[in-house]
């Protein structure tokens, strides 16, 4: 593995369609830096900071952003497959169309995110924070929301088969055509105090 980067600060720089392959970045900060259509394989970005960098279009394989913290940034058509972002934060970004399959994705905080009409599956979300955010429209499937915070978010049309509802409270949340299966009517019937014969 490669000496990994500490504790630089990357300013208006250009990126674009830069590959990062097997890089290691610890508490380096990009503000206003270029990463459209970069491609990051094998990457690994720890408490670092992102502010007004561009990422859209990005493509993002069996990387991990551990703690990082994203402001303002532009993640229009970013894929993220097989990563972990396990503890990030993000705060008034733009996030979609965002596609995230695979990977883990625990203890992210999104509140009051507008993730209509995103893609993420197979992704293991425990305990993340998702109050306040816009999930119209989306397909979440096969995801592990076990312990997420769901208060107030706007399930309207999105696709849930699969996932982890346990956390879920049907009442808190606008949920109005909503897709779950079988098993998953079950869980919300149950947490809406009803037995199931």
């Amino acid at each position: 593995m490669p000496e990994a980067v500490e504790d630089v600060t990357y300013r208006h720089e250009d990126w674009y369609a830069e590959e990062l392959v097997d890089r290691h970045f610890v508490r380096c900060e990009f503000f206003h830096v270029d990463l459209t259509e970069a491609v990051s394989q094998g990457a690994t970005f720890t408490e670092c900071v992102f502010g007004n960098v561009a990422l859209n279009a990005s493509r993002h394989t069996d990387s991990a952003f551990h703690r990082c913290t994203f402001k303002r940034c532009n993640l229009f058509e970013a894929e993220f497959t097989g990563c972990k972002l396990v503890g990030s934060t993000f705060e008034q970004c733009d996030l979609r169309p965002l596609r995230v399959d695979g990977g883990d994705w625990s203890f992210v905080a999104l509140p009051g995110a507008d993730l209509r009409g995103v893609r993420i599956t197979d992704v293991r979300m425990r305990e993340v924070d998702l109050t306040g955010a816009d999930l119209t429209g989306a397909v979440l499937t096969g995801v592990d929301l076990s312990g997420a915070q769901l208060h107030a978010a706007k399930l309207i049309r999105a696709d849930l088969r699969g996932s982890d509802l346990t956390a879920l409270d049907p009442t808190a949340v606008e949920r109005a055509g909503a897709v779950v299966d079988a098993e998953q009517a079950v869980v919300l019937a149950q947490a809406l105090g009803f037995e199931i014969r």
